[in-house]
């Protein structure tokens, strides 16, 4: 066990022959107390600074690990969110692709459609076409028909007419 000022102030010591000089030795003593006290209030104070240095460490240890284990979580949780957010796009593209598939695929069916259609309107315009055309031919055949100068030919007789009691009006 350590030496406390309080050992140093009560040490006696036997006395002999020719010993020290008493008051020396007690002054020495004094201050060797006086000097001990210091550095056992200083050993004092560094422990409980060391123990409160302790304690922080322990507040920031703990403190890092509570980070760690937070930036573990939310690495985990961006992970997750990435691997959602492909998963989604892959969806999103997926859906697009069938959509436009779709879309090309009746715009397609559409044109062939009005293919058809004016195909069909090509066959129905010359078939008129063609009707017209004998249609007019016919009606100039009339026209030039010689069957017209016999017409001018004839000359009525008028003063028969004449004689025809005919009601007035």
């Amino acid at each position: 066990m350590p030496i406390s000022p309080i050992d140093i102030h009560n040490k006696e010591f036997t006395r002999g022959f020719r010993g020290y000089n008493e008051d020396e030795v007690n002054e020495f003593l004094e201050q060797i107390m006086k000097d001990l006290e210091l550095v056992l209030d200083e050993k004092q104070n560094l422990e409980n600074r060391l123990m409160v240095t302790g304690e922080q460490i322990g507040h920031y240890h703990s403190l890092e690990e509570t980070l760690q284990k937070s930036i573990i979580v939310a690495q985990e949780a961006a992970e997750e969110v990435r691997r959602n957010s492909q998963k989604e796009a892959k969806l999103i593209v997926k859906e697009a692709e069938k959509n436009a598939d779709r879309i090309v695929n009746e715009a397609l069916s559409k044109a062939r459609r009005i293919a058809m259609e004016i195909e069909e309107l090509k066959k129905q315009s010359k078939v008129f076409r063609n009707r017209f055309k004998m249609i007019v031919e016919a009606q100039l055949d009339l026209i030039e028909n010689d069957d017209w100068d016999h017409l001018m030919e004839y000359e009525a007789d008028t003063a028969e007419l004449e004689h025809l009691n005919l009601p007035q009006e």
